[in-house]
């Protein structure tokens, strides 16, 4: 059995992993529609929210939904990103992998907007 050397690894200075982490931000922003849309989502979720009044509680999680699509949206992107550098041709598996990364955004929006509804409407009960 081979035995397998582990280099080890260096790692940049923290201030440019967050450079890096930035700009891979806005090329998605600058790149990537649905970015602009949950963007634009979220704006008004926000604006929504602070006019109902909804508790500081339920404005956490609403955030933390919205950094939850967002994230799977830049992983999405990544992931794309991937597939392309690989292969350009059409290929059941690029497809697969590209659909099934776009669905697990799908799946995290869907039960962020049921979680979301189900906080406005309490907010809105309670008045």
């Amino acid at each position: 059995m081979a035995k397998y050397q582990i280099e080890k690894r260096r790692h940049k200075r923290l201030s440019k992993s967050f450079g890096d982490a930035i700009s891979g931000f806005w090329l998605a922003f600058r790149q990537e529609r649905n970015i602009h849309i949950q963007l634009s989502a979220a704006v008004i979720v926000i604006i929504f929210s602070l006019i109902i009044h909804i508790s500081r509680t339920d404005m956490m999680i609403v955030i933390i939904l919205i950094g939850g699509v967002i994230s799977l949206e830049l992983m999405n992107t990544a992931l794309e990103r991937v597939v392309d550098l690989v292969t350009r041709e059409r290929h059941p598996m690029a497809k697969a992998a590209k659909d099934t990364a776009a669905a697990a955004v799908w799946w995290f929006s869907v039960i962020a907007a049921l979680i979301y509804a189900y906080i406005v409407a309490g907010t809105l009960l309670l008045k």
